[in-house]
């Protein structure tokens, strides 16, 4: 067994790095969550929590991981037998589609090659073609953690907009939310789904769906079963500062001092340094002479970096080396593209520094693989972020 020094660097797309801040925040002692102090938190954290959607509209906190939030989504706004229309964009949009489906919705998925976001002409198309209007609603994954795709979601509501569609908008955030650019109400989102162990820097254990005034409609009539994912009971107790249930009382701690160190950024300073950090991860990819999985530039995530190994090399022996040489933990590549794909976490709580970091890593640890590359990617990252390349 190897003997490691110094911080572990854990570099998959989440969970993600806890602040210090976070951490302290967390640690201390557990409070009455029936009262006044709690209720004050829960008040604070509620309405930061809306700032960081960008909504002016209700907000559910669920103890559970993203998934949780993907059932609350469908179980609150559709019935039995709907259908909803989803498009593969990689492993998590796949997952959503199989929960979608044990709930007993009909779900139209329209294959996709991995490596590409929701088209939004075909989705106007279908929507178009749907004149009975029998789709009650479109699901799509913001940012697909699998691939490094990010789908374009405001074009996405300009095509339903277009196709002058009644359904529904449901949107995965649970890798872009506080990372890219996001905006719920100005979108017209009627669910965004959120986690708490990514861009928000939390550990896992909190997921969110920020809610439309069309949704809460639909939620009165929707017939899926549902108990604990019931939003009304929610969004009563929620006016006076509690929930109608226990809930995950140290991890409100945290989310209210995550959202004070995004806001003490910025969220555009945020999202910027976001963005040149994934821009560097990219200039490194391309200088090791690797392909990002990603085709579309206007589709590059923010949040992670696919990189796609060459014929006859295998994803996993790089990230196995980068974990047992050097401490270093990689994201792997799921469904599809497993052992075909390694992927660079760059979201969260993260800077220059630590990319350079990780990227070192990396190229050690592809030459440890045995990985045909040329050693550049570290220095046309750092000439990037130092202003020295074009």
């Amino acid at each position: 067994m190897v003997t490691h020094t110094g911080r572990h660097f854990l570099q998959i797309p989440g969970p993600t790095n806890v602040p210090d801040r976070v951490l302290r925040a967390i640690d201390q002692p557990t409070i009455d969550h029936r009262g006044p102090e709690f209720a004050a938190l829960a008040k604070g954290v509620i309405a930061g929590t809306k700032r960081i959607f960008r909504t002016s509209g209700p907000v559910a906190i669920f103890p559970a991981s993203g998934t949780g939030a993907w059932e609350a989504a469908l179980v609150n706004t559709l019935s039995p037998g709907d259908q909803v229309l989803a498009f593969e964009t990689g492993h998590f949009a796949t997952l959503w589609r199989a929960l979608a489906l044990r709930l007993g919705l009909e779900v139209e998925f329209v294959p996709g090659d991995w490596r590409h976001g929701v088209p939004p002409d075909e989705l106007e198309r279908r929507l178009a073609a749907d004149k009975a209007h029998r789709i009650k609603a479109v699901m799509a994954v913001h940012n697909e953690t699998s691939t490094g795709v990010a789908s374009r979601i405001g074009e996405l509501r300009a095509a339903i907009d277009r196709a002058r569609h009644p359904a529904l908008f449901l949107v995965d955030t649970i890798s872009s939310l506080a990372s890219i650019d996001y905006r719920h109400d100005e979108w017209s989102v009627d669910v965004t789904v959120g986690g708490s162990q990514k861009g928000l820097m939390l550990p896992p254990g909190l997921s969110f769906n920020a809610v439309s005034a069309k949704a809460v409609a639909a939620s009165k009539t929707a017939k899926l079963p549902r108990a604990y994912w019931d939003w009304p009971p929610m969004f009563a107790a929620a006016e006076s500062g509690f929930f109608p249930f226990t809930p995950a009382t140290n991890l409100l701690f945290g989310l209210n001092e995550a959202i004070a160190m995004l806001e003490e950024e910025g969220l555009e300073n945020v999202f910027a340094r976001h963005d040149r950090l994934a821009e560097a991860t990219r200039r490194a990819v391309r200088a090791w002479g690797l392909e990002i999985l990603c085709a579309d530039p206007a589709e590059y995530s923010s949040s992670l970096t696919a990189v796609v190994m060459p014929a006859g090399q295998n994803a996993d022996q790089v990230r196995k080396a980068a974990l047992e040489r050097f401490d270093l933990s990689l994201g792997t590549g799921l469904g599809k593209v497993a052992g075909k794909v390694f992927r660079i976490g760059h979201l969260g709580w993260f800077n220059e520094l630590m990319l350079m970091g990780t990227l070192a890593g990396v190229e050690m640890a592809l030459a440890l693989a045995g990985v045909p590359h040329k050693k550049a990617g570290v220095t046309a990252a750092m000439d990037y972020l130092s202003g020295n390349s074009r």
